[in-house]
């Protein structure tokens, strides 16, 4: 299924010290768009490395060959964060690690996706040929190019990696496990485990179940804002829409979006504290004030995440197409009649989840540049993503955390993918949610190497 790739192209490197803490290289490779046919061009891939200074006597960093930690971030769309950045890249460093973080390609730095840059490949066609190579098989090829160079010198006990996926990296990472098996020493994944074997469709279904657990909780927990959501909505549409800073619109269907952060830990007190705010507003004043459509904007926009946009439902299609399926799945249930139009002003309604709904792309101004493209790409018969047969006889080790209240990864799928998956052992908690290595990186980072340590009884 993996077909091999060629070393990646280094273009330039550079580092710099932060003190009393890490060394950091800055490098940009280069590498085919399409890996099983280098004619089609090349795409520029940006990563940053991270290890500890240690000064030799000469006062400069001693070089040292030590295993490399690929971190996988989650997604997809977004760029990874600087290394120095987050709290977890010390541990890794303790551990013996290097760590690499990545800007999976179109994202960060590496030849970054938005609406100016796909439109310097054509029309909408072409623009959805094009983004048909950035999804988790061609991000991993990119990835095992890169370490072909860095390992390049490096003795054989060495040129494996770890790779740490979180999320939608975690679905990257089992991609890597089907493709490149061989280019890996050891393999973590936290609220990542991909739904392998199910339809677009039934992956949906379980995470409209989720995201109809988190309403429950918000408005348990905050059930005067029922009332003050419904005045809301009336008010966005009554005026046709309220212009965003940036150039979108907050419309009723768009303000339900505000769901998708209930799946992080405080997102349902971060909902909270913003309708509190607009509904507030509203009644003293008669509008809402540009800091609170702010705050909504920084919460909501894909616009500086175009892949999110278009590719969001790809993610899940194992040899098969999309065909708007959150919407069709969403819009035949009775908390989400929203979706076709309808609104029962006596219930509360509930906000959806992680997921794009076609209608962003008549609300947000780089979206609509692309509507056309995003219907091209929901009806794309997409490629098979995992091998199922070599991740049945996987001999990677391979360590899961997997969150029983998981918002946006059905817990009862990772269940039944990983009852298919070899070498495998897995932390179940619920005591953490989707966001757990950023909102709790200590404790989980704690209990993920103590799986690999033999510690857990």
């Amino acid at each position: 299924m993996g077909n091999s790739v060629e070393q990646a192209t280094l273009i330039s490197r550079h580092s710099y010290h932060v003190p009393g803490k890490m060394q950091i290289e800055e490098l940009l490779f280069e590498v085919p768009l399409d890996h099983s046919d280098p004619s089609r061009g090349t795409i520029r891939i940006f990563a940053r490395s991270a290890k500890r200074s240690e000064p030799s006597n000469t006062g400069l960093p001693k070089p040292e060959q030590k295993p490399w930690l690929l971190w996988l971030q989650g997604g997809p769309g977004g760029g990874c964060p600087t290394p120095q950045s987050q709290e977890r890249t010390p541990i890794f460093l303790d551990r013996g690690y290097q760590v690499l973080h990545m800007d999976q390609r179109g994202t960060g730095l590496s030849t970054p996706v938005t609406a100016a840059t796909l439109a310097l490949r054509g029309g909408p066609e072409e623009q959805a040929d094009y983004l048909k190579f950035f999804r988790a098989d061609n991000i991993v090829r990119d990835a095992e190019a890169i370490r072909k160079f860095l390992t390049a010198e490096y003795p054989e006990d060495l040129k494996k990696w770890t790779i740490w996926g979180q999320s939608y990296g975690g679905y990257c990472s089992f991609t890597y496990l089907s493709l490149y098996p061989e280019g890996l020493r050891e393999v973590f994944v936290s609220g990542g485990v991909p739904p392998i074997g199910k339809t677009v469709d039934q992956i949906y279904s379980k995470i409209f179940f989720q995201t109809k657990k988190r309403n429950k909780a918000y408005y348990e927990k905050f059930p005067m804002d029922s009332r003050r959501i419904h005045t809301l909505i009336d008010h966005f549409d009554s005026k046709g829409g309220l212009a965003l800073p940036s150039g979108g619109v907050l419309t009723g269907k768009r303000f339900l979006i505000l769901g998708m952060n209930f799946g992080f830990k405080g997102g349902i007190q971060n909902t909270h504290d913003l309708v509190l705010r607009m509904a507030t507003e509203l009644e003293q004043f008669g509008f809402i004030t540009r800091p609170s459509l702010s705050i909504f904007e920084d919460l909501t926009s894909f616009d500086d995440h175009i892949i999110y946009a278009v590719l969001r439902e790809a993610i899940y299609c194992d040899g098969m197409s999309s065909n708007w399926s959150a919407e069709r799945v969403g819009a035949s249930m009775d908390e989400y009649n929203w979706i076709q139009g309808a609104r029962d002003p006596q219930r509360p309604i509930y906000f959806a989840g992680g997921m794009a709904l076609p209608f962003i792309f008549d609300i947000s101004p780089e979206l609509q540049q692309l509507k056309e493209v995003a219907e091209i790409l929901a009806g794309f018969a997409w490629p098979r993503l995992y091998d199922e047969e070599q991740l049945r006889r996987n001999e990677v080790p391979l360590y899961t955390a997997s969150f029983v209240d998981d918002a946006y990864v059905d817990f009862q799928n990772v269940q039944d993918a990983l009852e298919g998956v070899g070498n495998c052992k897995q932390l179940i908690t619920n005591t953490m949610y989707h966001d757990a290595v950023r909102k709790d990186t200590k404790k989980l980072l704690n209990e993920m190497f103590a799986l690999k340590d033999d510690l857990l009884e």
